[in-house]
């Protein structure tokens, strides 16, 4: 599966986590010393890096990390017994003997990211002209559910809101809500449960195939027995550094899901934005005029709502945008657009039934917050198709209620 070698750098010898590498068959292994790994990951060009890094000092790590990042496509970095928090794309695994499976595992889900990485930039070697993959960090277009009741909860909100989207759960059942609804990068489960109440939701989360790989950090206590979640760590102490120890596997989370986005843009040929999944404004427009052409010659109902985001905070469009995309019915489509709106068509749709949908879109939005920023609520306004319409009449109908709802 690595097509490649996987560099192994440590200052003490080959490490005893290789071992699981050689039973699973991963190779070819290369070994190296710090002092070697710069020459060897320009030379050998890698396909993964694994660094043993306990008791190498923090700069250190972080210079091969800068250096393995710039590299294309993707190399994973784990960082096996760290010392510390880790760089933000190096992949901590903390008592590396007692979870030697789980090494393998998120090696094997890394290197899964590396490949779909590897599909798209060959897909866009064909069509130069696009360039459909954010060039910001992943982190900053990364959604962590945060769940908890305890004395960490606000703290923890604020570490990781400064870092990523934050959606918080009071309860599981409200985590659950979220898992079925959102696009979550990783999980971030807080204080205030009991251990059979986390050992539950870990069962849970480990028997459903869609969460095998999602990041998830448990702040309390030891696991007492193994899960299979390729990416589970538990990590203790202050919430800032629970937040940067978390944020490489969630990072990593994003990416794919920016990667999966760009790849069903290139299977659209140029129709969906690959950051929210929704049409173009361009192919929004003509599909827009044809529903409405259609409507008013065959009958039936028609209905348009506005989601208005503030201007100032991006992040907010972005969020909610993708929030429609996973939920909207296969018969609706929308399209975000500059004035940081997005607006969504309801097709066979009456007025009442339209503002019914728009309010449970809305009522999702309303929990994710960024730090100490507000939440990314939004101004909602519908409009229905009238006999009379034309597709500019009833977008400045719906644009002269947004005003007013503003006002």
């Amino acid at each position: 599966m690595s097509q490649g070698p996987i560099l192994i750098v440590s200052n003490a010898g080959r490490p005893m986590f290789a071992r699981a590498l050689d039973e699973a068959r991963l190779f070819p292994l290369i070994d190296a010393s710090f002092t070697e790994a710069t020459d060897a990951v320009r030379t050998m060009q890698p396909v993964a890096v694994l660094v043993a890094a306990t008791g190498l000092p923090q700069t250190d790590l972080a210079a091969l990390a800068r250096q393995v990042e710039a590299r294309k496509p993707y190399v994973p970095l784990l960082a096996i017994d760290p010392s510390g928090p880790p760089p933000p794309n190096a992949l901590p695994l903390w008592h590396s003997v007692a979870n030697s499976d789980r090494l393998v595992a998120r090696l094997r889900t890394a290197l899964r990211v590396r490949a779909l990485h590897t599909t798209v930039l060959r897909r866009l070697a064909n069509d130069a002209a696009r360039n459909i993959l954010p060039e910001t960090d992943p982190a900053s277009d990364a959604t962590a559910l945060l769940i908890g009741r305890g004395g960490n909860y606000p703290a923890l909100s604020v570490a990781l809101g400064e870092r990523m989207g934050v959606v918080g759960a009071l309860s599981i059942e409200a985590a659950a809500n979220h898992l079925n609804n959102r696009d979550i990068d990783g999980i971030v489960l807080g204080e205030g449960f009991t251990p059979r109440v986390v050992d539950a939701f870990l069962t849970v989360m480990s028997e459903d195939a869609r969460f095998r790989t999602l990041p998830v950090t448990v702040t309390s206590g030891r696991q007492a027995r193994s899960y299979e979640l390729s990416n589970l760590e538990t990590i203790s102490g202050n919430p800032a550094d629970i937040a940067a120890s978390a944020l490489p596997l969630i990072r990593q989370r994003a990416f794919e899901a920016q990667l999966s986005r760009a790849l069903q843009a290139l299977d659209a040929g140029g129709l969906l934005d690959p950051q929210t999944g929704l049409l173009t404004s361009t192919a929004f427009a003509r599909d827009f005029s044809k529903a409405v052409e259609q409507t008013l010659s065959e009958g039936g109902g028609l209905s348009v709502a506005r989601f208005a985001f503030d201007r100032g905070h991006q992040r907010a469009q972005l969020d909610g945008a993708r929030i429609i995309s996973r939920l909207k019915r296969r018969t609706d489509f929308g399209a975000a657009h500059h004035d940081g709106s997005v607006l969504v068509v309801f097709g066979d749709t009456d007025l009442r039934d339209a503002h019914a949908i728009a309010r449970r879109l809305s009522s999702v939005m309303r929990h994710t917050s960024h730090g100490r920023r507000a939440r990314s609520d939004a101004v909602v306004t519908v409009a229905t198709l009238l006999p009379t319409d034309t597709p500019k009449s009833l977008l400045a109908r719906l644009y002269a209620d947004s005003q007013r709802a503003v006002g």
